[in-house]
């Protein structure tokens, strides 16, 4: 018999990571993962969502850093014998716009550095497919609205922000050199289950749940383009079999939502009402996100399902439905 081939995750451990995982086992793939539990938030929150997967003959963990050269050369190198990688979907990185700002030298290390190495194994492993999980931070404070792929984006206001642009810089850089297809996706601010716990809308629901004090950092009004979980995996799917060689794309809902607007929705899904600790506006926060749609519907069908409201009853329904921490 002939060898299987496979799809490489990056970040498969984590939160969307985790959802694209058992999307790709369920349509019958193999699937070799990469992830090294690093403690930006408790690493018992990934191994639940892989203890979801973990018995499943198709699929295979490797625990390391993407920054450890010789480990990606022998993911790589087992990946060819064991069955190449037709697709690399790299989602693996450090997230998140304020801690950059208090620890850029490590987002520098880590999503440059790690990315590299992601690239230099496609580069010299039979040049995959690669698929990037970049950010709508990216357009950093672009008035322009909505934000289009066309867009001019020297404003990014976070090193988090920043990286992410180097990195879809650099992919174009190999897409160009050693001619592997490259899809740079522009992810807006993506919630639902699994969400992690640092983050807006899992960290208000939880807050809410308690009975403690929601922070509202500014006046309420910045707005963001909320995206499902499942509408973003819906969109990497897609684009896993886009027939292309480099494309940036935006995957969001295209609907802004202002934060206040946010915090009532939760209220109501919740049946309880937050106790609201009004703050300063944050460094590195920008006022809106808002998704230009169009190319993905364009080039693959693209169609989120999931309005802010019904993704946030099912995001309250997974927290009440969770294995208790």
């Amino acid at each position: 018999m002939g060898k299987t081939s496979s799809v490489l995750v990056t970040g498969g451990a984590g939160f969307i990571g985790s959802h694209l995982v058992e999307r790709l086992l369920g349509m019958g793939r193999r699937v070799v993962v990469i992830d090294d539990f690093c403690d930006f938030y408790d690493p018992s929150i990934k191994r639940r969502n892989v203890a979801l997967v973990k018995d499943n003959p198709g699929y295979t963990l490797r625990e390391g850093d993407i920054c450890d050269q010789t480990f990606m050369g022998n993911v790589f190198r087992a990946g060819e014998a064991e069955g190449p990688f037709d697709c690399v979907v790299h989602l693996a990185a450090m997230a998140g716009v304020r801690p950059s700002i208090e620890h850029p030298r490590h987002y520098n290390d880590v999503n440059i550095n790690g990315t590299m190495n992601v690239l230099e194994c496609c580069r010299a492993y039979g040049r995959p497919r690669l698929v990037f999980g970049s950010s709508s931070s990216v357009y950093g404070v672009n008035t322009k609205v909505p934000f289009s792929e066309d867009d001019r984006v020297e404003k990014a206001i976070s090193p988090y922000a920043a990286t992410k642009l180097a990195n879809e810089v650099m992919c174009h850089t190999y897409h160009h050199l050693y001619s592997f297809p490259v899809v740079c996706l522009r992810f807006f601010t993506v919630y639902g289950p699994r969400q992690r716990p640092e983050m807006a809308i899992a960290k208000f629901i939880r807050l809410v749940e308690a009975g403690d004090e929601v922070p509202m950092f500014g006046d309420g009004t910045s707005r963001r383009d909320y995206t499902y979980c499942d509408d973003i995996v819906d969109g990497i799917l897609a684009s896993m079999k886009l027939d292309c060689g480099f494309e940036v794309i935006n995957l969001g809902n295209s609907r802004t939502v202002e934060l206040r607007e946010l915090i009532a929705l939760i209220e109501a899904a919740t049946g309880k009402t937050a106790r609201i600790k009004q703050l300063p506006s944050q460094p590195g926060d920008v006022p809106i996100t808002y998704a230009d749609i169009g190319k993905a519907k364009r080039l693959f069908g693209y169609s989120p399902n999931y309005p802010i409201e019904r993704g946030i009853e099912r995001a309250v329904a997974w927290y009440r439905e969770r294995p208790a921490t």
